[in-house]
């Protein structure tokens, strides 16, 4: 509805009609009326016009006033838009089944000049209200969907170290937390496998850093290959060290874990002149499972990964376990 111009759709096989209609709105100019003399063109018009008002009549050949209103409803584009009856009757029935139909207002052909442009007019606006109200509604739809996408986006990049791609540190810390109270609610093993790679200061300063950055994602993306069940996490933890949360693991199991990992890694080979363990890169792992209770805490469980990694490398590239269950507390 450009400015506060109004187009009114009338739909009536009478052309007395349709001049009668012309004649009330002729004093005007806002109010400008199309006429539609074929009922069965009705809907195809209004949906090519757009009409701010629809003046129906009931009573036409080859169709029903009725099912033309349940037309307009039933479709997107002019469901919004305000159906006016203009019929000749004044049976309450029929003004009922109109209303019940979605027409917004009931008119006996001809009524009062002054009533009926203001009751257009309160169509119209109110019709436009609607439109504009549901047009605001799916722009916002839209818009919550695309934050939403974005939302998604920012929480993955700061879940997600930079150079390596595996989860950072703070999506560990939150993972870890998680993890061990559901181990303690189900009574579950918790295993931690604490990773460094092998004399990193010696491959950084032979090869320089922009290499030694590109080893990093080479271990990473062997870690991350090889932690393959959906619960398990590969991150890292700071520097050449990562960590690996492997849920519902025992101690043995997270060492078979470790042993895939280290071979892997030698696996690909890497050329480290700076070593004294391989001519390749490795790494030395350290592992510690707990089944978490109220006299523990996930502290415990890290400190306990962190030792058994301290004492593979005295030796490096090896896997040390922690040891059994009933020493944590000793290690506190």
């Amino acid at each position: 509805m450009p400015g506060d111009d109004i187009l009114v759709l009338l739909v009536d096989d009478q052309a007395i009609v349709a001049h009668a209609v012309k004649r009330l709105l002729a004093e005007h100019p806002d109010l400008t009326l199309v006429h539609v003399a074929d009922p069965e063109a009705a809907v195809a018009r209004a949906k090519e016009l757009n009409p701010d008002v629809i003046l129906q009549d009931l009573v036409m050949p080859r169709a029903d006033g009725f099912t033309l209103i349940e037309a307009y409803r039933a479709d997107p584009q002019l469901r919004e838009v305000p159906v006016v009856v203009l019929s000749s009757s004044e049976n309450p029935e029929e003004k009922s089944k109109a209303f019940h139909r979605g027409a917004m207002d009931y008119v006996v052909k001809l009524p009062d000049k002054v009533e009926f442009v203001a009751r257009l007019r309160a169509h119209a606006r109110a019709g436009l209200y609607h439109r504009q109200r549901d047009a605001a509604m799916r722009e916002l739809e839209v818009l919550k969907a695309e934050l939403e996408v974005t939302n998604a986006k920012l929480l993955k990049l700061l879940a997600v170290d930079a150079l390596t791609g595996l989860a950072n540190r703070r999506h560990f810390d939150e993972t870890f937390d998680l993890e061990w109270r559901r181990a303690a609610r189900f009574g579950s093993s918790l295993a931690l496998v604490m990773v460094d790679v092998d004399h990193f200061k010696g491959y950084n300063d032979r090869y320089g850093h922009p290499t030694g950055d590109t080893c990093l994602r080479q271990v990473a993306r062997a870690l991350a290959d090889t932690v393959l069940r959906p619960g398990d996490l590969a991150a890292r933890y700071g520097g050449e060290e990562f960590v690996l949360v492997l849920p519902s693991t025992d101690e043995a199991g997270a060492v078979t874990v470790a042993e895939a990992c280290r071979e892997r890694v030698r696996g690909l080979a890497i050329e480290h002149g700076g070593s004294s363990v391989a001519d390749v890169v490795t790494i030395s792992l350290g592992v510690a499972a707990a089944r978490p209770d109220a006299g523990h805490a996930p502290e415990d469980l890290l400190a306990c990964a962190d030792a058994a990694l301290y004492a593979a490398k005295r030796t490096r590239d090896r896997v040390v376990a922690h040891g059994a269950i009933d020493t944590l507390g000793a290690n506190r």
